[in-house]
């Protein structure tokens, strides 16, 4: 081997090693999940009970946070934001998977709170958080989503799920808040809009009964 060729491997072999490193480093989050996840559960912990203004229970919220992780889902879309104790658990998940949520409440106060609590629990870098009306917001959204979560008006809900089913992609889940089997949830039209998810096509509609009563739709293709 020649001086010259040998000099070109050594410069190769110091190349490899002085990139490796670098490319280690950009593959790791940006955030420290260990810390995030602390200070997350102090966070509800702290807020144990207080929630109300039409927010979920906390089984219901653990439900979505776990659905998104087991399934490792990371566009996902809530519809009704309230003051934002399901989208902490929904985007709490999604700092677990790498990706985002987009929230949308009609309420400016409830809006305003919910984006407070975002920042105290740690999380707005994982909300696009949206003031406005969800019947003119939400179908204009481009998608693709792989989970949603609908908690907004309920006689409404049909139609959120007519305008975003067909943007959710295979193998994602549609999940709507306040349905029963029997009705008894204080939603309006349970029953007619089961009638409506379990006549959709390539859908498969179950219902979490323990909390406040969760449809969860899976989208089969």
């Amino acid at each position: 081997m020649t001086v010259l060729a040998r000099f070109a491997t050594l410069v190769l072999a110091t190349a490899v090693v002085t990139l490796a490193p670098q490319t280690l480093r950009a593959q790791k989050p940006a955030h420290d999940q260990a810390a995030l996840d602390a200070r997350v559960k102090a966070f509800l912990a702290e807020r144990a009970g207080t929630w109300r203004d039409l927010n979920v229970p906390d089984s219901d919220g653990q439900l979505l946070h776990d659905l998104i992780v087991r399934h490792g889902y990371t566009r996902a879309l809530e519809i009704g934001t309230s003051t934002g104790h399901s989208g902490i658990w929904i985007a709490w998940a999604l700092s677990k998977t790498g990706g985002k949520l987009v929230t949308v409440e009609l309420d400016e106060g409830r809006h305003r709170e919910a984006k407070k609590n975002f920042e105290a629990a740690g999380l707005s870098a994982f909300i696009d958080a949206r003031l406005g009306d969800a019947h003119e917001i939400v179908p204009a959204l481009a998608g693709p989503f792989d989970f949603v979560f609908s908690d907004a008006d309920k006689d409404w809900y049909p139609n959120y799920f007519k305008a975003v089913f067909p943007k959710l992609v295979a193998g994602g889940r549609y999940t709507t808040h306040n349905v029963s089997e029997s009705g008894r949830r204080g939603a309006m039209g349970s029953r007619e809009y089961l009638a409506v998810l379990r006549s959709t096509p390539n859908a498969e509609t179950t219902v979490d009964e323990r909390g406040g009563g969760l449809a969860i739709t899976y989208k089969h293709r």
